[in-house]
């Protein structure tokens, strides 16, 4: 029978577009109930099992659901703060369903709907949330994109595969200080260590909610939970079987298709006993272009400079001390004149980047019931697999091409709910053809034309052909001697005044002069068998571009990297429930196995590295007084292979002085461990060796000294030596209050502010180590640039608040707004602490409507949303350190249910004003993308 079922299936998906049901409309009615107070629950969410079909409760907890499902169907109850119910419908009689209190610790936020629950707002914990509803009707282009109009959420997007999620200030395009987990499973790429955000995650068919939590979280998450958690939950086979699929199709080339199938098997009496479900997701667009064409902020060279400058997006033009010349400008005899300072062309990202973006995500997994005849509260066995691959660009030190990437993830869990769970697993990947285009523009040059010959024949061409002399000519200003016999003295006048307001007035020439100056550096030198410039796509080009960025980045002389780096993780729990209290204890392992071939780690010829850390935690929650009091503490340890054990206590306490009104106070702390590229990187991009710091450095030289002992004559009496201690864990501890309150029975107030105070932040530190062979040198024989991770030593201490309203009205509606003030409260001029990164100020609005039925119009719905974020200095990378101007944008969607065909129609943009805005200095200007996408969504009632 299972056989004749899937092959049915099979039929079916080739016939779904034209499918067409013709079910009698059924109105399912009841109430949702507290099981033990009897009260009802305003705002539970009642979704028919399998599909986003459904409504919230009112303030009876009441609810009343049309549906073209024949029955029987079996409806999913779920509120904030209790366990989730499955209720079988047969027939259309009012049904009352009593839930039960979730003793789960960190579930502790969800929005279900409409409405916002008296859970939701007792939570100790900063969470801002998304079910399957507002997953389905986000404004954005994804549910990922989406998170981003959340209260206190930052989403920055790097490229459109790649967007960084980040709360409460820090922000980094190298998201090492949040934590994504999905059902409890660490994200993270093991050799980055950290999460690509969802290019690697879960298709969006498959996610059930969407949890935010903001700030310190280690206590309850363990290290790396330190700026938040994205917490995902995917959709159990169980409660969700049937078919749903979606194709969606837009500007950018966008594609994106997806399809899901859930089912189960019974066993000889009748139950359930063995669930599986896969999934499958496929996109691909035209990425963003990062195309900016301004000087990089603070470079000496200004935008427009005749011989060039340093371009955000072109790589290869950094300033080079041999082409400065700006101290023989000031002659009007020096045949250098007029040569200023002279940049090399470089390369432009968009001619050294794949911007085909392309994402596959696989995920199957099958839930074993031990126990059947306990139906859901039967332990389960759990058995996954994730795979994702792509091709996208990743933007970090520099900006990287993520090249067929890919991404395997094997779970298996055994668990109980409310009672225990035992999960392993595995997360390896394969860096596929990914390459450096910065290091590769920095190659191709080089192979090209060699700096130095480059720049000595700019200054030939230029003094051969006499322009200092032709300039003079066309009325520079020259110089004045005057010589005094009394003295002996000669002065020198020039106006450099005048000089200036020539070369603005003969743009064009100076223009010109220096093209055909460019033109003759970048010919081929035979000398030094040098082909001359590598001209983009030309057939030249082509080649030697494809031969770099195949080759590794080692002794192979490439850009190329090598990268299959795993994780194992081993984690258990267990959950006591006494007279006195609710008492959680548990404990977690993990293995990382970088292997990089030294093309990322210091892991070439036989080094082999292997890092591995352990945790404990234990924890308590306790009520009182009725619920009127409600108190946790948890207490947790780990240790890291290579460090001292660290500690990350929480506390907290809610008070609800009266109904519908909740005070919060809680204590929260965060740690980070070193990353493995903080301990073992050693990684050349070019002008500088990134590099890890586990043992430190000695006798390393100040960048700023080995300036000052270039400008002044090589004088090595400049130069200032120094340590640099080995890299440790770094600390946050939060202080926390807020305020949740339900007012005038349809406007919800939530309002927190925090506290933070942080230590030992893991930065980085940029020395120079000179060799010089004797004391009376004062040329080294070899200078090497390094950025080596290191820890500030100043404490930092940061606040802010975050205030939402959502207000309910006419059945259908709901108006919300939020805003967000962020800011460093210490001032500090440690070089190494990270940069804040974060707008001071951000707001969003937003209108929205669901299952609206208006006269012969119903079935509809729609949400739209406005963002503004303030101005902000990003400092990453020297390359991506620069302001991002204040952006708005807007988003936007409607949505039309066919009943009749279960599926939806959705229409919408992200960003609909087309706005090209910087979201990070150094990424792409992000404009509109628009969609239109089709969900199908089937429920096997069997």
């Amino acid at each position: 029978m299972k056989f004749v079922r899937i092959g049915w299936f099979l039929n079916f998906v080739l016939s779904l577009l034209f499918f067409n049901a013709s079910h009698a409309q059924v109105t399912l009615s009841g109430k949702v109930f507290d099981e033990n107070t009897k009260e009802p629950l305003i705002g539970a969410s009642v979704v028919i099992d399998g599909t986003t079909e459904g409504t919230v409760t009112d303030f009876d907890g009441a609810f009343a659901l049309k549906t073209q499902n024949s029955l029987p169907v079996k409806l999913s109850v779920s509120y904030v703060g209790y366990e989730p119910k499955i209720v079988d419908v047969a027939s259309d009689e009012e049904l009352d369903i009593f839930l039960g209190e979730s003793v789960i610790t960190t579930d502790v936020v969800e929005v279900r709907g409409q409405r916002i629950s008296d859970k939701q707002k007792s939570s100790p914990l900063t969470v801002e949330s998304m079910d399957v509803l507002a997953i389905k009707e986000t404004a954005a282009t994804s549910f990922y994109d989406g998170l981003g109009n959340l209260k206190g959420v930052d989403l920055t997007a790097a490229s459109l595969g790649f967007k960084v999620i980040n709360t409460r200030g820090f922000n980094s395009t190298s998201p090492v200080r949040s934590l994504q987990i999905i059902d409890g499973v660490d994200n993270q790429a093991p050799g980055l260590n950290f999460s690509l955000g969802n290019f690697l995650g879960a298709p969006e068919l498959d996610v059930r909610k969407v949890d935010i939590i903001q700030g310190a979280s280690s206590s309850f998450y363990g290290p790396n939970a330190f700026n938040g958690v994205i917490s995902m939950e995917t959709k159990n086979p169980f409660y969700t079987e049937g078919l749903s699929a979606v194709v969606k199709g837009g500007e950018r080339n966008l594609l994106n298709t997806e399809v899901r199938w859930a089912d189960s098997f019974k066993d000889k009496d009748g139950n359930e006993n063995i669930a599986y479900k896969f999934t499958l997701s496929y996109l691909q667009a035209d990425d963003w272009v990062a195309d900016n064409d301004q000087a990089v902020d603070g470079t000496p060279t200004p935008t427009g400079n005749p011989g060039g400058w340093d371009a955000v997006n072109t790589y290869g033009d950094e300033y080079d001390l041999f082409g400065d010349f700006t101290q023989n400008t000031t002659n009007s005899f020096n045949e250098s004149a007029g040569l200023l300072t002279v940049h090399r062309p470089g390369y432009r990202e968009e001619d050294v980047v794949d911007y085909d973006t392309r994402n596959f995500k696989a995920l199957g997994s099958v839930y074993i019931r031990t126990n059947p005849k306990l139906q859901e509260e039967s332990p389960e066995l759990v058995l996954g697999m994730s795979y994702g691959w792509g091709t996208t660009v990743y933007q970090g030190d520099n900006r990287f091409s993520l090249r067929n990437i890919q991404f395997f993830q094997p779970r298996v869990e055994f668990r109980k709910r409310d009672n225990f769970f035992i999960r392993a697993y595995m997360s390896r990947q394969d860096a596929g053809d990914s390459y450096d285009p910065y290091f590769t523009a920095l190659r191709l040059q080089d192979r090209a034309v060699r700096d130095g010959a480059y720049y000595n024949n700019y200054k030939k061409w230029w003094e051969d052909n006499r322009i200092a002399a032709q300039m003079v000519e066309m009325g520079y200003p020259d110089e004045q001697i005057i010589f005094d016999p009394e003295t002996g003295q000669v002065e020198v006048i020039f106006d450099s005044q005048e000089a200036q307001q020539w070369l603005q007035d003969n743009q064009e020439f100076m223009n010109e002069a220096h093209a055909m100056a460019q033109d003759f550096a970048n010919a081929p030198d035979p000398a030094n068998n040098r082909p001359g410039r590598f001209v983009p796509g030309s057939p030249e080009f082509n080649e030697a571009f494809n031969d770099i960025r195949s080759r590794y980045n080692n002794e192979e002389g490439g850009t190329r990297f090598f990268d299959r780096s795993a994780l194992y993780h081993l984690h258990a729990e267990k959950r006591f429930d006494t007279d006195f209290a609710e008492i959680i204890v548990g404990g977690n392992g993990r293995l990382y196995t970088p292997n990089s071939r030294g093309t990322i780690f210091y892991d070439s010829a036989d080094i082999r590295i292997t890092n591995y850390e352990y945790g404990a935690y234990a924890g308590i929650n306790k009520t009182m007084d009725d619920g009127r009091w409600r108190t946790n503490a948890t207490f947790r340890v780990d240790k890291n292979e290579n460090f001292d054990y660290v500690f990350s206590p929480a506390a907290s306490v809610v008070w609800k002085p009266r109904p519908n009104h909740y005070l919060r106070v809680s204590f929260s702390s965060g740690v980070r461990n070193p990353t493995l590229t903080d301990q073992f990187l050693s990684l050349n991009v070019g002008p500088a060796i990134l590099a890890g710091n586990l043992n430190g450095a000695d006798s390393v030289i100040t960048l700023e000294s080995f300036q000052d002992y270039l400008s002044n004559f090589l004088q090595r009496s400049l130069l200032e030596y120094y340590d640099v201690d080995p890299i440790r864990p770094e600390r946050v501890r939060t202080l926390e209050g807020g305020y949740r309150a339900t007012l005038w029975n349809n406007l919800f107030l939530d309002a927190g502010y925090y506290y933070n105070i942080y230590t030992d932040f893991i930065g980085f530190n940029i020395a120079i180590d000179a060799q010089f062979d004797s004391p009376s040198d004062f040329v080294p024989s070899d200078v090497q640039v390094f950025r080596f991770a290191s820890n500030a030593q100043e404490t930092v201490t940061t606040q802010g608040f975050s205030v939402g309203l959502n207000y309910y009205f006419a059945d259908y509606f709901s108006l919300n707004g939020n805003y967000s003030y962020n800011a460093i409260v210490s001032a500090s001029d440690d070089p190494i602490i990270p940069a804040f990164n974060t707008p001071e100020h951000k707001y969003n609005i937003g209108l929205s409507g669901r299952n609206i039925r208006m006269g012969k119009i119903k079935n509809w719905g729609f949400n739209i949303n406005y963002k503004w974020v303030e101005g902000f200095l990003f400092e990453g990378s020297p390359q991506f350190t620069g302001f991002v101007p204040s952006y708005g944008l807007l988003d936007g969607q409607v949505n039309y249910n066919f009943n009749d065909l279960n599926t939806t129609l959705k229409i919408g943009a992200s960003n609909i004003l087309n706005n090209a805005v910087f979201q990070t200095y150094g990424g792409p200007r992000v404009g509109r993308l628009a969609y239109i996408s089709l969900l199908y969504e089937w429920k096997n009632t069997k």
